[in-house]
């Protein structure tokens, strides 16, 4: 099975059963060595630097995002 299909199936699921999958999910990132986490922030990095360089994603200004966070909380 897929990543996408795996997604796909999770999705299906109730909200309360997608929380408790969130949740376990999450916490079995505990269980990772420093090593591990900093393997998986090297792979998310790149995947974001090729999102942005094939224009799939638009990067927004960091005082952009803070200007529509501090408006979307007034």
């Amino acid at each position: 099975m897929t990543i996408d299909e795996l997604t796909r199936e999770a999705l299906r699921l109730d909200p309360t059963r997608r929380a408790t999958l969130a949740r376990q999910l999450l916490a079995s990132l505990d269980d990772l060595s420093e090593e591990e986490i900093e393997q998986l922030w090297l792979e998310e990095a790149e995947r974001r630097r090729i999102e942005i360089q094939s224009g799939r994603v638009n990067p927004i200004p960091m005082d952009e995002v803070f200007a529509q966070a501090r408006a979307a909380r007034e």
